[in-house]
C-alpha cells in the first residue's frame, strides 16, 4: 500500500470519523503513522510501481518461456528408450567442440530435452553456452547462451525487474523498493483497522454506496488488507539477496546457524585421480619421473546411476569433476513437495562420499529456500505466478487510488494547492514517552539493518526539520507584516 487513508483534518472534505477525540493510545500514535505514511508513499510510490510492473512481466516470464524456446526445450517426438547422458553429452560437444562442459541436466520429464551447461571462450561474465540435446535421439535441438537457469527472455526480464538493466545505481532502487514495502503495507494495515465504520463488512468489502474520496478509499484499503501478507512476503525475501540488507541477513542467518549447508564434494589427498603416487619420496638423481596415471572416471553414467541409488532422483543436475572434487549431483525440483537432495559421488570408482538431505536443512536455511523460490513463482509453478501477478496489479492499483485521494482532498477554494496536505508535524511529539522511546529504539535498530530504509528515513527527518523551520520563519514574517499593516 502506498498512499492509504492520508487526509488534513483542517481541510472542509475532512473525515470527522476519523479525527481522534483523545490523545492516548492509538489517538496519540494515528496521526505519526498518518505522516509517515503520506510521505513513505510519495518517495517509494513510483518505485513500487515500477518494480510492481516489471515484477507482473517476470511473473509471465515462465510461460512466455516455454513459447519461445519450445523448439529448444521440448522434443519433437517422445521415443521408448533414453540414450544414456554420455552420449548426449558427446553429441553436444560435437555441436559445439569450443565448449568444456560444466554440468549435465537431464532431461526432467518425457517431453523435455537435456541441457548440457559449457563454458566457452567470449561470452560475458556469468553467462554459459547451454545446448539442447533430444534425450532419444542425441539430436542437437539448438544451443542458447544462458545465465543460470534462464534463457535470454527470462534472464532480461529478471535483470529488468532487479535493476531496470541500470547496474548497481538500479539494484540500490530495487533495494529502497523492498526495505519500504513493508513499512508502507503494515502502516496502511494499521490505519485501515484502525480507522471507525459503521459495518464491519466494510473492513474486507469494499463499500459500494460511497462516492468520490471515500470510495477511492475504500478500495484503497481493501485491496490493500487483502495484499498485504503478500506485499510484506515480497519485500522480506527480495531483501535476502539485496546488496546491503542481504549482508546483514545473511550474516544474521549464519550466526543463529542457519547457514544453507552444501554437500562435501572435495577428494581425500592421494585420493585424486591421477595423483603422483611417488609424491615426498627422493627420486635417484637422472631417473626420470614416471608420467601421472591415466585420469580414472567411471563416467557420468555410472555417478548418475550411484545417486539415483542414493535416492536422488527428481530433476537432478550434474556437476562434472574439477580438480581435487568428484561429482556433485543436486535434485532441483522447486515445486511442492521439493526434492533437494545431494550427493558427491567419487569419479574413481562411483562411491557415495557425502549425502545432504533437504531434511537435514537448518529452519532458517529451508525457510530462505521457500521465501526465494516464492518470490520467483516456483513453489507452487503456474499457481504461484498467478497469484504473483495478481499482487504486482494490485499494487499498481493501490499508487494509482493513493495519487487520486491526494488529488481529491485538494483544497478547491485555494487554487495555490493542487494536491492535499499532509498530517500536520509535531505528532511524534503528542506520543507517550512510554511508546515513543521505544518506538525510536525498533526504527533505529530496523532502519541500521536495513540501510537504505536507515538513511532515506533520515534523509526524510532533514528535509521534514528544514521545510518546517522555513514554514516557521514565513509565518513569522507573514505575521509581523500583518501586525506592522
Amino acid at each position: 500500500m502506498s498512499l492509504d487513508e492520508v487526509q488534513d483534518v483542517r481541510t472542509p472534505d475532512a473525515d470527522s470519523s476519523d479525527i481522534p477525540k483523545s490523545r492516548g493510545g492509538w489517538a496519540a500514535l494515528r496521526p505519526l503513522l498518518l505522516r509517515m505514511h503520506f510521505y513513505a508513499g510519495l518517495l517509494i510510490a513510483p518505485l513500487l510501481f515500477l518494480a510492481s510492473a516489471t515484477g507482473l512481466l517476470y511473473a509471465a516470464s515462465w510461460q512466455a518461456e516455454k513459447i519461445a524456446y519450445s523448439d529448444e526445450l521440448t522434443v519433437v517426438r517422445v521415443g521408448e528408450s533414453v540414450l544414456p547422458l554420455s552420449a548426449q553429452v558427446e553429441a553436444a560437444k560435437g555441436a559445439a567442440p569450443e565448449g568444456s562442459v560444466l554440468s549435465v541436466w537431464p532431461a526432467p520429464d518425457a517431453e523435455a530435452t537435456t541441457r548440457v551447461i559449457m563454458e566457452s571462450e567470449g561470452l560475458p561474465e556469468g553467462e554459459t553456452l547451454t545446448v539442447f540435446v533430444d534425450p532419444y535421439t542425441a539430436e542437437v535441438r539448438g544451443q542458447i547462451e544462458t545465465v543460470g537457469d534462464a534463457l535470454p527472455l527470462r534472464a532480461w526480464l529478471s535483470e529488468f525487474h532487479s535493476s531496470l538493466q541500470l547496474g548497481e545505481f538500479g539494484r540500490n532502487y530495487s533495494e529502497l523498493a523492498a526495505s519500504w514495502m513493508w513499512v508502507v503495507a503494515l502502516g496502511g494495515l494499521a490505519l485501515w483497522i484502525g480507522r471507525r465504520r459503521k459495518r464491519t463488512s466494510q473492513l474486507v468489502l469494499p463499500d459500494r454506496k460511497a462516492t468520490g474520496r471515500r470510495r477511492t478509499l475504500s478500495w484503497h484499503g481493501v485491496v490493500g488488507l487483502w495484499s498485504v501478507a503478500g506485499l510484506v512476503v515480497l519485500s522480506a525475501t527480495g531483501l535476502t539477496w539485496s546488496k546491503y540488507a542481504g549482508e546483514n541477513i545473511g550474516q544474521l542467518q549464519d550466526s543463529l546457524g542457519g547457514a544453507t549447508p552444501a554437500v562435501s564434494a572435495k577428494l581425500k589427498p592421494g585420493a585424486e585421480s591421477g595423483a603422483d603416487e611417488h609424491a615426498g619420496h627422493t627420486m635417484p638423481e637422472g631417473t626420470q619421473m614416471p608420467a601421472p596415471a591415466p585420469t580414472a572416471d567411471v563416467g557420468l553414467d555410472r555417478a548418475v546411476e550411484a545417486a539415483r541409488d542414493a535416492g536422488v532422483t527428481e530433476a537432478i543436475r550434474v556437476t562434472l569433476p574439477a580438480k581435487g572434487k568428484g561429482y556433485v549431483i543436486k535434485e532441483q525440483d522447486k515445486q511442492v513437495p521439493v526434492h533437494f537432495d545431494a550427493v558427491a559421488v567419487d569419479p574413481a570408482d562411483g562411491r557415495v562420499m557425502d549425502e545432504l538431505r533437504f531434511a537435514d536443512y537448518p529452519l532458517l536455511a529451508k525457510m530462505t529456500r521457500f521465501g526465494i523460490d516464492l518470490h520467483m513463482g516456483q513453489t507452487f509453478g503456474l499457481a504461484n505466478q498467478i497469484v504473483l501477478a495478481a499482487l504486482a496489479v494490485a499494487v499498481m492499483f493501490l499508487v494509482f487510488w493513493g495519487y487520486r485521494m491526494w488529488w481529491l482532498r485538494r483544497p478547491t477554494k485555494d487554487r495555490k494547492l493542487s494536491v492535499g496536505r499532509a498530517q500536520p508535524r509535531g505528532a511524534w511529539r503528542k506520543l507517550p514517552a512510554t511508546t515513543l522511546l521505544p518506538l525510536a529504539a525498533v526504527t533505529a535498530v530496523v532502519g541500521w539493518f536495513i540501510p537504505l530504509l536507515g538513511i532515506s528515513l533520515v534523509v526524510f527527518l532533514v528535509v521534514d526539520v528544514l521545510l518546517g523551520f522555513v514554514a516557521g520563519r514565513r509565518a513569522k514574517a507573514a505575521a509581523g507584516a500583518a501586525s506592522a499593516a
